[in-house]
């Protein structure tokens, strides 16, 4: 299956970035982990250019620590400033500290001088990356509009807390997808709304992939005790597993496919990182 996706207003969203990118002290890049090279943008790239960045690993609940500890050592080596993150944790207090101390110069200035001074922060992501879930957890109230689909955030938003104001902007996907199994990591973790999918297609997709890195997930999950080579054969011993039938004993396709990406959305077909860091 080929995705493409790029609602027009995506382009309205990167032109309202670059007309506040003067507001602000520095940028905060949200990050999906589950596909963290997928979650980097390449239209967030003149974005970046001159501003000191805060990449913030989202969802790190979602992937094994070693796994992620990785994506970190590769972070760190090329000098990007980064903290871990579970937005729906309630508690990102470490993202307000990571900021303060990417901007510590700017603070410093102004505090030899007596005076304090407020921090200003774009909040930057792909659709569904968490960014206002992550920004309601750091001031505690639920003021950005959030939602567990693409899309919400139509709008910037301005937020403060401790200091910092923070800027909720729409999440933005790349312009073109040239690389399909990007299209697809985003896709699997929602960042692509699911009306403009085939789900079935694009479970199928998501099997072949799962079958090959992490086959004793999927039949731990389900009950398995071992896989079938074909991708249809998989499929139709989960939606038997689960007894999703319909009239005339035919499996039910479209519940299926919608059952196993919504598992694996919310990690309950275990720890899966579906890009691995290359050191």
């Amino acid at each position: 299956m080929n995705i493409q996706w790029f609602p027009g207003h995506m382009t309205k969203a990167i032109r309202m970035m670059e007309d506040n990118l003067r507001l602000v002290d520095a940028l905060i890049y949200v990050i999906d982990a589950r596909a963290v090279y997928s979650c980097n943008n390449p239209l967030f790239d003149k974005l970046l250019q001159g501003k000191k960045v805060l990449y913030v690993f989202n969802k790190c609940d979602l992937v094994e620590k070693s796994d992620l500890d990785k994506w970190c050592k590769k972070f760190a080596e090329e000098g990007k400033p980064y903290v871990k993150a579970i937005g729906t944790s309630g508690d990102c207090s470490q993202i307000v500290a990571g900021l303060k101390q990417v901007v510590a110069d700017k603070i410093e200035k102004y505090a030899k001088k007596g005076a304090s001074v407020s921090v200003r922060a774009m909040v930057v992501g792909v659709p569904n990356s968490g960014k206002s879930t992550i920004i309601n957890s750091m001031i505690k109230k639920a003021k950005a509009v959030t939602g567990d689909r693409p899309g919400v955030t139509r709008g910037k938003q301005w937020l403060s807390v401790d200091n910092v104001d923070f800027l909720d902007t729409p999440g933005t996907l790349w312009g073109k997808f040239e690389d399909q199994t990007v299209a697809h990591h985003l896709a699997y973790i929602g960042s692509i709304r699911d009306d403009i999918l085939d789900e079935g297609d694009l479970c199928f997709d998501f099997l072949d992939e799962m079958k090959e890195k992490c086959p004793e997930n999927i039949k731990a999950r389900y009950g398995l005790e071992s896989l079938p080579e074909e991708t249809i054969e998989i499929f139709d011993a989960i939606a038997l597993s689960r007894g999703f039938k319909m009239k005339g004993n035919q499996i039910d396709y479209t519940r299926t496919a919608k059952m196993i990406i919504d598992e694996f959305r919310k990690g309950k077909l275990g720890k899966i990182m579906l890009e691995n860091a290359k050191i």
